[in-house]
């Protein structure tokens, strides 16, 4: 999403984040008024309606027609619908997060799982426990995956060997590779999911 369109985004999230502002949208929706109009039906004094009012034409999202000593103003359905193709698709939604970091929580789990290269005579990372946590015990699972190669099948020993390295648990690593559908399993015979 490009800067000018997520600060489009943020001001018409802030604009319609203030109750009285979201009302006037809905009324105008429905039929135009003039402040006058929009300040009986919200209960409201006309300067904070004008105010409110302005807020919403920084967005385009009023039109305002005048008749003779009168402003009328509608919703600008034509512009409601151009951002929303412009700004409200599951893309440029999605593409919010491009500056954020999305594996630190991956990695804060994985440094609160594991035991560091210091603690161990072998410099292996080794797993304290099992979370129990189910998206947790997934990161872990993963890690865990990633000691394994694409394309190798391995027997049943060779699995255990590795994931022993690991956590002294390593038959329900084991199965829970399996169960996470990170690993296959058939006839002894283990090998990474191709999603992995």
């Amino acid at each position: 999403m490009r800067k000018e369109q997520f600060q489009t985004l943020l001001q018409f999230f802030k604009a319609l984040a203030d109750e009285s502002r979201l009302k006037i949208v809905s009324i105008l929706a429905n039929q135009e008024c003039s402040v006058e109009e929009l300040a009986v039906l919200l209960q409201l004094k006309e300067p904070t309606v004008s105010h409110h009012l302005s807020k919403l034409k920084e967005l385009n999202l009023v039109t305002m027609r005048p008749e003779g000593n009168s402003r009328f103003y509608q919703l600008d359905s034509e512009a409601l619908q151009n951002m929303s193709k412009e700004i409200f698709t599951a893309e440029k939604i999605a593409s919010l997060i491009e500056d954020v970091d999305t594996e630190a929580w991956e990695s804060k789990i994985l440094n609160n799982y594991l035991q560091g290269v210091t603690n161990h005579r072998d410099g292996i990372q080794r797993l304290k426990e099992i979370p129990a946590s189910r998206k947790k015990r997934l990161v872990i699972l993963k890690w865990l995956a990633s000691k394994f190669e694409v394309g190798v099948q391995y027997p049943e020993r060779t699995v255990n060997e590795t994931l022993q390295r690991y956590h002294h648990d390593y038959a329900t690593l084991r199965r829970e590779l399996v169960g996470y559908q990170l690993m296959q399993r058939e006839n002894g015979v283990y090998w990474l999911h191709n999603k992995v």
